[in-house]
């Protein structure tokens, strides 16, 4: 088979989980960076990476890299690329994005435009036509220049990968599925554990924690656009992927996951998503004030987005509310408290220091991963 350098972006703070993934599925990771990892795979990896991977983004296939600081440069490095060796004479083909960090060459729209006249030069060269119908597959581009270092990647994903095709309908600030997974697999919480999310809106937390428990993988239900790529990844590459994945799914456990929510309507979201995710029997939804938040058991989780005050309106209730928060959660017996976060005044009003916290993105939003940790269980004897 052929070997490829695999790229995986993911959020910015969330590196480690997604390299720790790559390598149980398989693979080697070459490079870490920030926002990304890069890793070697055959073709069957395309399919594998873009089903199993929970905190990744898109699976991009590396075209090349090199320096460029001027247009011209930019032009003809992307001219010499082997476009002819992914892009059939019929495929559809364009930049579908371009970003620029600390270089000279900034203006997304005219590094797509060159970028985009380059690769009809060469495939003009190659394929002996002076014209494309672009009719047949696609083969959206992505390019990230950084310190003037450009690299090219064959987008295999399409939809990013947090479309995992459960979430119908959302919450006004929902997490993404990638994001909120990432969240739970940097917490020591697994299937034999206690979860709970008082803010749980579409339910992404509870969903992903039961999809994790129950090991079905995040790209199962849905497709991909090297799907199409027969020339690259043939069909059965695919099947067998999709088949492997649906062996390794066992829903048939005992968890105690659960997500509560204020507003009624929220919890009719949550349970049909989870419907639709295939572990609504996993979770259990209720609506539930933020005051009646309690469990009678021990070494639980709390694992939770609270809004965060982005609407000036909603910025007075924040103390209240984060107060309430700690408050229960000191009420809860040997308990762990992971909440993602903007509020400034999150510790404060939580009522002491968070044993750990991760600076994160959540989109374009500097957020933090306030980290408060409660006792390990006893070791179970035997």
């Amino acid at each position: 088979m052929r070997k490829y350098e695999l790229i995986a972006p993911c959020h910015f703070g969330v590196e480690s989980v997604l390299k720790n993934e790559i390598i149980d599925l398989g693979y080697d990771v070459t490079q870490v960076e920030d926002g990304r990892i890069t890793f070697l795979g055959d073709e069957e990896a395309v399919a594998r990476a873009n089903i199993g991977l929970r905190t990744a983004e898109r699976i991009l296939i590396k075209i090349g890299s090199f320096q460029a600081t001027t247009y011209d440069e930019l032009f003809e490095a992307t001219k010499l690329l082997p476009w002819e060796d992914y892009i059939t004479e019929d495929g559809k083909f364009w930049v579908a994005k371009a970003a620029s960090v600390k270089s000279k060459l900034f203006s997304p729209s005219d590094i797509q435009s060159i970028m985009k006249k380059a690769m009809v030069e060469r495939l003009k060269l190659k394929y002996h036509v002076e014209w494309f119908e672009e009719s047949g597959s696609s083969f959206p581009v992505r390019v990230f220049i950084m310190k003037d270092l450009v690299t090219v990647g064959l987008d295999t994903t399409g939809e990013s990968l947090h479309k995992r095709g459960y979430r119908k309908l959302t919450a006004k600030a929902p997490i993404a599925e990638n994001l909120a997974a990432s969240l739970i697999m940097l917490t020591p919480w697994n299937k034999s554990r206690i979860l709970v999310d008082p803010f749980c809106g579409s339910g992404t937390f509870p969903i992903e924690a039961a999809m994790i428990a129950a090991n079905i993988a995040p790209g199962i239900n849905r497709s991909f656009t090297a799907g199409q790529w027969e020339h690259i990844v043939e069909k059965n590459l695919w099947k067998d992927s999709y088949s492997e994945a649906k062996e390794e799914i066992d829903t048939n456990i005992e968890v105690d996951i659960q997500g509560y929510d204020i507003d009624e309507y929220m919890v009719k979201i949550s349970r049909e998503n989870a419907k639709l995710a295939g572990v609504d029997h996993l979770i259990h939804f209720q609506q539930r004030p933020l005051e009646q938040l309690s469990h009678p058991k021990k070494y639980g989780f709390i694992i939770t987005n609270p809004p965060y005050g982005e609407r000036l309106e909603e910025e007075e209730n924040l103390p209240a509310l984060y107060g309430m928060l700690g408050e229960r959660y000191r009420a809860l017996d040997a308990w762990s408290l992971y909440l993602i976060s903007s509020y400034e005044r999150t510790e404060e009003m939580i009522g002491r220091k968070a044993d750990k916290n991760r600076k994160l993105y959540n989109g374009m939003l500097k957020t933090y991963f306030y980290q408060f940790l409660g006792p390990k269980p006893p070791r179970r004897n035997g």
